[in-house]
């Protein structure tokens, strides 16, 4: 049996040569590709979230991977319907979420895992959503790196995208290049396999559900027919001309600013220069310079113009009038704009994108910046943030987390703030967040003041204290130690986070690309004997949401089983089913004091 490293090698080797796929389902027959998507998946928190069934992580085993192959390869496997829920959205408006039962989810990412090593190598530079090592700090620095000169910005968004995706148009692409009709019905069932809402059935005719492990592949799939179209025919058509012309009065007083230094006239070379400054050195309105450029992140994208505005609404309705002939899809009209990119600000990804104009009158030498594209943190998105911390103007304490630990608040606090601050690295104005970081300290010291019952004077008294950044600053922030034996301190640091634009910070939203999947978890697994009482028949894994959980407030005693996961620090037992029923059930030490097995060995011999 090939390992799934050799096989997705295979399958990544044809996509970069434009070859078709074919026998594509008797690769699901792997074992391996299920190993390696189960240490893929396991770890996530929704992996114990259940589906429309009672089916999660817990009880995985080998045993459950042969059965899944067995229906797959006797035609007998049938997708579960996803148990759909509602999540809020920032503009007040709730998202379908669809969460699949566990066997699906593995088979989903077995899936995934084969696609995406045959199409990532064929998408578009352009795209950037969903895909290994990019996200959206790649999709920005592309945006501020390549488009200078922009004039107009046209933000595209496509109205309920995951929700309008035509199966059969999805089908058709897919089949342009997969010669297998069986693994072509296996995902049209997966399209069709319909959704419980509050436990009604509901048929999917169209669409594919968000939460779904192989959803956001298939949409990129799906949309890539449109970055081809972009970037194939309608760049080329709206591109001309190597570069502008030089603008007429900016020559015209070059050719003075000349003839007044043969003078030496230095008073009217001077006033000159400031005159010239105040226009661009090329004509922005040149007809025989045009620029199109694109950047696309899951259903939303943006496109940079360098022409007339009218030339600008051509463009948007061509792409909207494609979109509906051949995805059948639509653009949002409220959220698909054309905005003046000197006069206006264009938001993409929680930016804003401008075009920097240098226009000092005081500037002696060569304008830098003039035409750039700048990254800016939003004044409204800023007010948000703050306004978290706030309430009728005034700094407020979070209750919600009093019941915690010093250490936890301040972590908690560091790590919202960490987040935002980290996310805005390429802003030019990201020494604004400077404001945030104030409120938040406040809002930290009442949070702990409020705890101890003291003031928030004391509280800072307590643990303000200095510390040194990567670039070398020394900066003030509140740190909480928490001693441990032999060990360490536990540190929990508040602030101390320099707020210097960093313009090559990558913020990667997927891992890098990784195929040996053969992690600690499946060595144990592939073992196949309980690691509690030495049994090799019906081996299966334990799993729990996290360790913190088990350590449970206001419990003066912990069962066995429970510090035996802690002193592993692993999230996971591999038990034997009579084991596993018996953690369950909370008979377990029982089980093990019958057939003479002590915790005490068990935790002797723990994997540090």
């Amino acid at each position: 049996m090939r390992t799934a490293e050799t096989i997705l090698t295979i399958i990544q080797e044809r996509g970069k040569q434009g070859l078709p796929l074919e026998r594509v389902y008797r690769l699901l027959y792997n074992k391996d590709l299920y190993l390696r998507a189960y240490a893929r998946l396991y770890a996530n928190n929704g992996a114990m979230t259940k589906g429309s069934t009672d089916e999660t992580v817990d009880e995985m085993s080998q045993k459950k991977i042969e059965q899944l192959i067995v229906s797959l390869q006797a035609k007998t496997f049938r997708w579960t319907p996803v148990r759909r829920v509602q999540i809020p959205k920032k503009n007040g408006k709730m998202r379908p979420l669809g969460i699949p039962s566990w066997s699906d989810k593995l088979l989903q990412e077995v899936i995934r895992s084969i696609l995406e090593a045959y199409y990532d190598v064929q998408f578009s530079d352009c795209s950037h959503g969903f895909r290994p090592e990019r996200g959206c700090h790649s999709a920005l620095q592309t945006i501020q790196h390549q488009w200078t000169g922009t004039r107009w910005f046209i933000e595209g968004d496509i109205a309920q995208y995951f929700d309008t995706i035509d199966h059969g148009i999805l089908i058709d692409i897919l089949g342009k290049t997969i010669k297998d009709e069986r693994f072509l019905w296996l995902i049209q069932g997966l399209l069709q396999a319909g959704y419980l809402e509050e436990w009604t059935y509901h048929p999917t005719l169209s669409g594919s559900p968000q939460g779904g492990v192989v959803s956001p592949l298939l949409s990129n799939i799906y949309l890539n027919e449109l970055d081809q179209y972009i970037v194939q025919t309608l760049i080329p058509a709206c591109t001309r001309g190597k570069t502008r012309k030089e603008h007429l009065q900016w020559k015209k007083l070059t050719k003075q600013i000349g003839r007044m230094k043969k003078e030496e006239n230095r008073e009217e070379v001077k006033r000159l220069k400031q005159q010239r400054n105040q226009i661009p050195a090329k004509d922005p309105n040149d007809p025989n310079y045009r620029r199109l450029r694109y950047v696309r992140y899951a259903d939303d994208f943006l496109l940079g113009f360098a022409g007339t505005k009218a030339e600008a609404e051509q463009i948007k309705q061509a792409i909207g009038a494609w979109l509906h002939e051949h995805l059948k899809l639509t653009l949002s009209e409220e959220k698909t704009l054309i905005t003046h990119a000197v006069s206006g600000t264009a938001r993409f990804l929680g930016y804003d994108i401008v075009n920097q104009q240098e226009n000092n009158q005081h500037t002696a030498g060569r304008r830098r910046i003039n035409g750039r594209i700048g990254l800016r943190v939003p004044t409204d998105v800023l007010k948000k943030k703050i306004a978290r911390y706030m309430r009728k103007g005034k700094i407020v304490d979070r209750r919600e987390h009093l019941v915690q630990s010093d250490y936890t608040i301040v972590a908690l606090y560091q790590a919202e703030y960490r987040g935002i601050v980290q996310y805005y690295q390429l802003a030019y104005n990201v020494s604004t967040l400077y404001r945030l970081q104030w409120v938040m300290w406040g809002s930290l010291l009442r949070t702990l003041a409020n705890k101890h019952k003291i003031s928030s004077k004391k509280i800072h008294q307590r643990y303000v204290t200095k510390t040194t950044t990567p670039e070398g600053k020394t900066l003030r922030c509140l740190e909480v130690k928490v001693a441990r034996n032999g060990k360490p301190p536990l540190i929990a640091r508040f602030g101390g986070l320099s707020l210097i634009r960093k313009p090559l910070a990558i913020l990667n939203d997927q891992p890098p690309k990784t195929w040996n999947q053969r992690t600690e978890l499946l060595e144990r697994l592939l073992a196949d004997t309980c690691e509690l009482c030495g049994s090799r028949e019906k081996v299966e894994v334990h799993h729990v949401h996290k360790l913190a959980d088990l350590n449970q407030r206001g419990r003066k005693t912990m069962e066995n089983w429970k510090r035996y996961m802690i002193a592993r620090r692993r999230k996971t037992i591999v038990a034997c089913r009579t084991c596993h029923l018996a953690i369950h059930q909370g008979t377990i030490d029982q089980r093990l004091t019958e057939r003479g097995t002590s915790w005490k060995e068990l935790l002797e011999s723990r994997v540090q």
